[in-house]
């Protein structure tokens, strides 16, 4: 079985404009569905995946109620949506609220495209609720092509607020910090409520660091993710078939540790 933890898909009416914007990013090699929940749902069929879990992400504050409208009416069969929230929505706890009665799971925020650093005070109401809630949350982390000389989430950053709100689940994309593996095994120490994954990593991170933060975070916390449309899912699971760890530790990867923390 195979869970991937961090895909993308869109609206019909947006899925085309969204996948040309970001495929213009140098990073970005090739596009493999058009974005839309058709192709996202069979390619992932194609590629033996049992489930992914969709992170949507409000981009603007008018966009958050939508978006969740969206995830929740798409959270079936082979998709489990996480919802959204803006850091500027005056709102926002009672769409957390809503987010968790329609039985989500977690949410998705990307500092980088919100343009507010994880640490910023608008941040905190939301990691205060979601912990209460308990709803885990998804985190863009390292860096991202969309604000190359900025980065809004560090792996620091991630282990204050874990300890800040240590009943809170916490999901750092891309190992916890693309392209700044280093300052996860630095700073990201005895986090037991921080979770990594391997979303569009195989593309740019060593067999060996990824098999020190394997190491450095426990076999328990590692969760495959593809960041789908951008990379396949087989690319990641290529990567930890090569590594020299068990074939019980590539399980958890896999789907074991998804499966604990999606379950009810």
């Amino acid at each position: 079985m195979y869970i991937d933890f961090h895909i993308h898909a869109y609206a019909e009416k947006v899925a085309e404009k969204a996948v040309s914007v970001l495929s213009q990013c140098p990073e970005v090699e090739n596009v493999y569905t058009d974005g839309t929940v058709r192709e996202t749902r069979a390619l992932l069929d194609r590629c033996g995946v049992d489930f992914g879990v969709v992170l949507p992400i409000a981009t603007k504050p008018t966009q958050t109620a939508i978006i969740n409208d969206w995830a929740i009416k798409h959270s079936h069969d082979n998709f489990i949506c996480f919802g959204t929230v803006h850091p500027d929505n005056d709102n926002v706890e009672q769409e957390l609220e809503r987010i968790a009665e329609a039985g989500l799971r977690g949410i998705k925020l990307h500092p980088d495209y919100q343009e507010c650093y994880m640490f910023d005070r608008r941040m905190q109401p939301i990691y205060r609720k979601c912990e209460q809630l308990g709803l885990m949350i998804s985190l863009h982390m390292g860096y991202d092509p969309v604000s190359n000389r900025v980065r809004h989430a560090m792996p620091c950053d991630l282990a204050e607020v874990a300890e800040k709100y240590p009943s809170l689940t916490l999901i750092g994309a891309h190992m916890g910090g693309m392209s700044n593996w280093e300052r996860v095994l630095h700073y990201v120490k005895g986090a037991s409520n921080v979770y990594l994954d391997t979303a569009f990593c195989a593309e740019f991170i060593t067999d060996g660091m990824m098999c020190a933060l394997i190491d450095h975070m426990g076999e328990d916390r590692i969760l495959l993710g593809s960041d789908l449309p951008w990379s396949l899912p087989t690319t990641q699971i290529e990567m930890i078939e090569r590594l020299d760890i068990s074939d019980e530790v590539k399980q958890k990867i896999y789907w074991k540790n998804a499966a604990r923390l999606l379950k009810p």
